[in-house]
């Protein structure tokens, strides 16, 4: 084909489903082409980009509301803008991390708590996440 793909060839080229495309243009992230009488949709191949694009960026944690920003900053000259908006979502990714390392400590506390069978009655997970002790040693 020259230039022009059927949404199931546009899916196999950008490495996504055929849902995916549809959605995208359901959320105008991209633009939907106009069916021919008795044809299919066909969408240049340069839109193949735009799909990649946007599922880069959303592993990198962007969501699709951030990622229309970011498609609207796609003119090489808003590089200051872009750098902004990846610097908020490295922030946003730190403070996750944080978290997570966070939830972990506790959970390992928790484990260990559970492993030693120093009580009898209750188990201290159970326990934690029922409520039972106001503020443990786990810090939840």
């Amino acid at each position: 084909m020259t230039g022009q793909l059927t949404i199931g060839r546009l899916a196999e080229t950008a490495g996504v489903n055929v849902e995916t495309i549809r959605y995208y243009q359901r959320r105008g992230l991209m633009d939907e082409p106009s069916k021919p009488p008795g044809g299919q949709r066909r969408y240049a191949t340069a839109t193949a980009n735009r799909v990649r694009f946007i599922k880069r960026a959303q592993q990198l944690g962007f969501t699709l509301a951030e990622v229309e920003g970011l498609l609207m900053l796609d003119d090489g000259q808003s590089c200051r803008e872009t750098r902004l908006l990846a610097e908020q979502k490295l922030d946003v990714i730190e403070q996750r991390i944080a978290d997570l390392a966070r939830m972990r400590r506790l959970l390992k506390g928790l484990i260990a708590a559970c492993n030693s069978g120093g009580r009898p009655r209750s188990c201290p997970i159970i326990a934690t996440l029922s409520g039972e002790q106001r503020r443990n040693a786990h810090g939840i």
